[in-house]
């Protein structure tokens, strides 16, 4: 194997997992006619930050503002480190992070307001990461309750809630702070968990979907459809009865298959999708039963991609391949309310193996006179 080629290989596995960066420029606004109507690719951004960077989670507030996290300087093990980027409805500006230890790499990302972001990943020290604040900075949150070798996931806050998801030893782990205070609950099985939303969060047992809920004081596993080989990295929970978890499967032959589960508040069922072989990887929805995907599409590999979700039907959205750009992988995709956008956010790698983060735009289709 080539050093290119390993590098691919390295980069692929742990960008799918993590990975992140920051942002510049962004698209311009638009009045949203009627709730979900993205239909078309606008434009793609690259966003400021150092060398072999990327983004891995992105989620965007009411007001329009939006948060991103991610990594850089991949390839260099002194010099990674996490970054953060906020969008203030016209510019982006890198956050910083005010502990004296940082952190080598930010995975999740979540904005219960525009005074309470928090961001999870691994320290610089080697420990777990969790960090809260705002757009003048976010401040190391030391808690107790985890240890060396646990793997922060993801993280949800609402209404003054955090839940971070993740793995303790090869089994799933769920941390809760309500008000001052944290819990933890580690389970008896394997797993581990990646996503967090409202009261699901999703990973996988190692040799099929996991999907845990928060039911009478504690979170506990939910009957699946039975898919061997499969994963889940992403869940989007529009209350108890709507949500969207998206994943792959891994298939005897060594490939991966994308896949989509919904939960209609009795069932999780397998979805329907367009004949692909896209890896998915992010999930938002517009609180109105539509849902876009995020991923990466190895028959088209430049150009960018998002599934979109509704009433049932899935339907495949493309951007446009741009010049010297071999790779496009989106890892995070939030929605935009009022502006009629999808925000997605990840990786381009160019002919010489360097990354870039960057920002896809996803709205209205233009109408033509």
């Amino acid at each position: 194997m080539t050093r290119r080629s390993w590098r691919r290989v390295v980069a692929a596995c742990a960008l799918s997992l993590s990975m992140a960066a920051s942002m510049a420029a962004g698209p311009a606004a638009h009045a949203d006619p009627r709730p979900g109507t993205i239909e078309a690719w606008q434009r793609s951004t690259s966003v400021s930050l150092e060398a072999d960077g990327a983004l891995s989670d992105v989620q965007a507030l009411p007001t329009g503002e939006v948060w991103a996290v991610g990594h850089q300087q991949i390839w260099d093990v002194w010099r990674n480190r996490a970054a953060i980027r906020h969008w203030n409805g016209t510019t982006w500006a890198e956050v910083p992070l005010r502990d004296t230890t940082g952190a080598s790499v930010l995975r999740g990302v979540a904005v219960a307001g525009p005074r309470e972001v928090w961001a999870i990943g691994d320290g610089l020290d080697g420990l777990p990461y969790l960090a809260r604040g705002d757009a003048s900075g976010l401040d190391r949150v030391t808690v107790r309750e985890l240890a060396a070798r646990d793997r922060l996931g993801g993280v949800y806050a609402k209404g003054g809630r955090v839940v971070v998801v993740g793995s303790r030893r090869d089994m799933w782990m769920v941390l809760i702070k309500d008000g001052s205070s944290w819990t933890t609950q580690v389970s008896s099985t394997p797993g581990a968990l990646y996503a967090v939303s409202g009261a699901f969060a999703v990973g996988d047992t190692g040799t099929r979907p996991l999907v845990v809920r928060h039911s009478g004081g504690t979170w506990k596993p939910m009957r699946l459809p039975d898919i061997p080989g499969g994963y889940l990295r992403d869940v989007r929970a529009d209350g108890s009865r709507h949500a969207v978890a998206v994943g792959g499967v891994y298939t005897p032959a060594g490939k991966v298959e994308p896949l989509v589960l919904t939960w209609d508040g009795k069932r999780w069922s397998r979805q329907a999708l367009p004949r692909t072989e896209a890896r998915l990887y992010g999930v938002a929805g517009d609180g109105h039963g539509r849902y876009w995907i995020s991923g990466f599409d190895p028959a088209r590999p430049g150009e960018p991609f998002l599934l979109r979700l509704e009433k049932g039907v899935g339907t495949i959205i493309r951007g446009a391949p741009s010049g010297g750009r071999e790779t496009v992988r989106l890892q995070a995709v939030t929605y935009l309310p009022g502006k009629g956008q999808v925000w997605a956010v990840g990786h381009a790698v160019d002919t010489a193996d360097r990354y870039t983060g960057i920002v896809e735009a996803f709205g209205p289709r233009p109408q033509v006179s």
